[in-house]
């Protein structure tokens, strides 16, 4: 056996030789105990880029409150309905069918209920007929679930597609009491497996003769028609243009709602706590009560966003009128479906808002029809846009389970008679606009706290100020 030594190295039996030479400088793992280390503020993944916040005007508030005075609009009866299912039965609740034209203001729950049980339940599958142009009309249609499209004939008899039907809305509720008989005026196709419920006439018919309150209803609806309105449902004003001569002009005046929809201020709040201890002594190089102030903050902020897009008072989602939703023709957001969005908001539409996974969806829907949609410059960034209005992300518009979500349009201002941001500026102990940050003491266990609000909400302060596009599929 051979040993051979050279400066640390070993050979035994011709193996390859160790690294273990002798430590010649000091390593870095000892050398850092000695350095300073360079650190970054904490970060947190929730923090979004908050266009909605950026982009709406927000409006002073000084009193809490804030009241939108329109024209007076009379109800016309325009809603969807609503339905409750056990297992695949689907049946409509029986009070919303005041949502009908015909039954509105109609305050027999007994009437209804049996109204309700009177309907019939149908399947169809994409492409079926439900109703063809020129074929006996005679029931009514609720579109439980699913999507059709109404299609009429078009200025040199071809097919055209006038709308698209989808959950809630309702067709032929005119037939139930036309005594002559009448005609489908448009084929209903389905777009998608269709549920719909049904109600003949003749069913109706007889539910009318046992029911006195129904039938003095009908005779009062039809002895008392609508006052006169424009197509937006407002009050008319009457104006005589055109003339010559000296007639007589129309004596007119301007109507307003008597209850006029008033908007609170929303609070989001937390309590923030901080030792003493970490406050007094770990505050180099970052201020520790500072950094845990910016992160509630942040986390306050994106609240706030959720709020104003989801909160079953004020959020946009809920709050867009009826008439101003409109449903995909085909599933993906596609350009005709955001041209048709745009022309429900063509005044002065300031940005779309849609989640990044539906703005995805509409590129993906954009390059398979080699459309490239141009970007625009917006606050230094570039962002996608359609027709020149910004395609905005926010991430706070809900995906449902089975992939779909919303698009919205608005025009914002209170000058253009847009979508606005409420706030109260000059709060007490006020950190940023409309924000405060209030000292609540220290307890007996040596920790600080702080109160940290945000007041906020936002009005439509009239209808053609928002729209959205509903079910829009990003799975595809």
């Amino acid at each position: 056996m051979t040993e051979t030594t050279d400066a640390g190295t070993n050979t035994q039996n011709g193996q390859a030789p160790h690294n273990d030479q002798t430590q010649q400088s000091l390593a870095t793992q000892a050398a850092r105990n000695l350095a300073t280390t360079t650190k970054s503020q904490p970060q947190m993944q929730s923090i979004s880029s908050r266009w909605l916040l950026r982009m709406l005007p927000w409006v002073h508030t000084p009193g809490g409150a804030y009241r939108v005075n329109r024209r007076l609009s009379y109800a016309i009866g325009d809603g969807r309905l609503s339905f409750t299912n056990h297992g695949t039965d689907i049946r409509v609740v029986p009070p919303e069918l005041r949502e009908l034209p015909l039954l509105r203001h109609f305050d027999d729950d007994t009437v209804l209920e049996a109204l309700a049980n009177r309907f019939t339940q149908n399947h169809h599958e994409p492409g079926d007929t439900i109703t063809e142009t020129g074929q006996p009309a005679d029931h009514l249609i609720l579109i439980a679930h699913g999507k059709v499209n109404k299609i009429g004939t078009g200025e040199y008899g071809d097919h055209t597609i006038l709308g698209v039907l989808a959950d809630g809305d309702y067709y032929g509720d005119h037939t139930l009491t036309t005594n002559n008989p009448a005609t489908w005026e448009h084929t209903i196709k389905a777009v998608t497996p269709t549920t719909t419920l049904t109600l003949p006439r003749q069913t109706f018919q007889e539910l009318l003769t046992q029911s006195p309150t129904l039938r003095t209803h009908l005779e009062n609806h039809h002895a008392n028609p609508r006052p006169p309105q424009n197509k937006h449902g407002e009050a008319l004003i009457e104006i005589t243009s055109g003339h010559a001569g000296e007639p007589q002009l129309p004596g007119t005046f301007v109507d307003y709602e008597t209850t006029p929809r008033e908007y609170e201020l929303s609070v989001a709040q937390t309590v923030l706590r901080i030792h003493t201890r970490v406050a007094d002594l770990y505050n180099q190089p970052m201020n520790q009560t500072h950094q845990q102030l910016r992160l509630t903050i942040e986390a306050l902020r994106e609240r706030q966003e959720h709020e104003l897009i989801n909160n079953p008072e004020f959020g946009l989602l809920n709050n867009a009128d009826l008439k101003q939703r409109i449903h995909t023709r085909t599933g993906p957001p596609t350009p005709d479906d955001l041209d048709e969005l745009l022309a429900n908001v063509w005044k002065n539409p300031a940005f779309f808002l849609a989640h990044p996974l539906t703005i995805a969806a509409f590129g993906r829907e954009c390059s398979n029809r080699g459309i490239y949609p141009q970007s625009v410059m917006l606050n230094g960034h570039a962002i996608p846009s359609w027709r020149g209005v910004p395609l905005l992300p926010c991430n706070k518009i809900p995906i449902t389970k089975t992939r779909t979500s919303s698009i919205l349009v608005m025009r914002t201002g209170e000058e253009n008679q847009g979508v606005i941001g409420l706030h109260q500026t000059g709060l007490p102990d006020e950190y940023e606009p409309s924000l405060s940050v209030r000292f609540m003491g220290i307890n007996e266990h040596a920790v600080m706290s702080y109160l940290v609000s945000a007041y906020y909400s936002a009005a439509v302060l009239v209808p053609d100020a928002l729209g959205i596009l509903e079910h829009v599929e990003i799975g595809h």
